[in-house]
């Protein structure tokens, strides 16, 4: 977020914050501790935040900043009046006059780190914050409305590149499927550099090189697809891809999609069992999106407990071990409402003009896993998959 970005909220920042009975937000920055403070504050592409800085937004009037005197000018592109600090002890000082009047204040604190996106404020700051009297409050609802909504332009950039994915994500199942026909060697690495290629023709970028996973590979969520050790992609195998890229401008957004196939004329039953009742929890979650959106409100761990109900009935609940899905923004995973009652119990409401993930998953150890991954951008009035049509079936490379 640019600094003109940040001026032309305040306004609404301190409504919110007027709305909510909070006196004031603070931003603590050192070094790359806090991703919401370094977007909102646009501190991201500054690499010499070495010493600590805090900037507080105060539910009336002009923001204040506290700022080291070897790094005097580092909020200078932000609004607000500024003090400086050098010794320690100027910096315990600075740090009370700064919140001075100020009772209830939030900060990137999560209760209990029940949230640990948010749960950014280091436990020696949140004391020396306490001791001047100060009642922290989670930021959590704060940095949804206002680090993970999306503009209409965002939007736009997160359907141009969910559309190019589909298209890539099919290519990339068609090149492995014509080396099968062919004879060719193909791997897991050589899909990988096809994608990345596909990438850099379409001008997007990713910040992690996507996963392209066979067999006992897929069954690993987190597995990386490296030129050591990449497994060789033959006839009968289940592959699996997972692709993850946005449009090359700071505020695009990223689109994020896994699409699973076979290499035969027609999936095992196993492959098929599997791959049924992923889908099935993924078209739950989906439809109790859609379903209740926009009249009724929708909290991250509801999404959760919709896909994971299917996967649980089905007897495989231990092989679903993530959340079903996360915020999206301009990093692939945003700063808002995660699908999660696992790893987390993500309280958050969806708010229109954000975006996440639904991917359930089920990974058998030494066999396979089967993930499908779409997209859903929450307008003011329609919940909408985007990209295209979800994965209905396996890919049959060899039909």
């Amino acid at each position: 977020m640019s600094d003109i970005a940040l001026v032309s909220r305040l306004p609404r920042i301190q409504q919110a914050l007027a709305d909510a009975g909070l006196d004031g937000w603070i931003f603590a920055v050192f070094q790359q501790n806090d991703p919401v403070a370094l977007d909102l504050l646009a501190l991201g592409g500054r690499n010499l935040v070495t010493r600590r800085c805090y900037y507080l937004i105060p539910r009336q009037g002009e923001p204040r900043k506290l700022v080291h005197t070897l790094e005097e000018g580092m909020l200078d592109h932000l609004p607000g009046a500024k003090t400086q600090y050098l010794r320690w002890q100027e910096h315990r000082a600075g740090l009370a006059g700064l919140v001075s009047g100020c009772r209830r204040l939030a900060a990137q604190y999560s209760p209990g780190n029940e949230l640990p996106a948010v749960s950014r404020l280091d436990a020696g700051t949140a004391e020396l914050l306490v001791a001047c009297g100060v009642e922290l409050v989670s930021s959590a609802d704060l940095v949804q409305a206002f680090a993970a909504v999306w503009s209409p332009e965002q939007l736009e950039s997160h359907r141009r590149a969910n559309t190019r994915l589909h298209e890539i994500v099919k290519e990339a199942f068609a090149r492995v499927a014509s080396a099968l026909r062919a004879g060719e060697p193909i791997d897991e690495r050589a899909v990988q550099v096809f994608l990345l290629e596909s990438f850099e023709r379409s001008a997007m970028w990713s910040e992690g090189d996507p996963i392209v996973g066979v067999n006992a590979h897929a069954a690993d969520p987190h597995y990386e697809t490296l030129a050591e050790g990449s497994a060789p992609i033959g006839r009968g195998d289940f592959l699996l891809i997972d692709l993850w890229a946005k449009e090359k401008t700071p505020e695009a957004i990223y689109g994020d999609i896994t699409w699973c196939g076979v290499c035969a004329a027609a999936p095992t039953a196993r492959h098929q069992e599997i791959w049924s009742i992923a889908a099935a929890a993924r078209d739950a979650g989906i439809a109790l999106v859609q379903e209740r959106w926009p009249a009724r409100e929708i909290r991250g761990f509801e999404v959760d407990d919709a896909t994971r109900g299917v996967i649980d009935a089905a007897g495989y609940g231990k092989y679903f071990f993530h959340r079903t899905g996360h915020s999206i923004g301009t990093k692939d995973h945003g700063q808002g409402a995660n699908m999660d009652n696992l790893e987390t119990h993500d309280t958050r409401r969806l708010l229109p003009m954000t975006g996440f993930s639904i991917e359930p998953g089920i990974y058998l150890p030494g066999e396979f896993g089967v993930r499908t991954e779409i997209n859903i951008a929450l307008t003011a009035t329609v919940a909408e998959v985007t990209g295209g049509e979800p994965q209905r079936e396996l890919l049959r490379l060899l039909a």
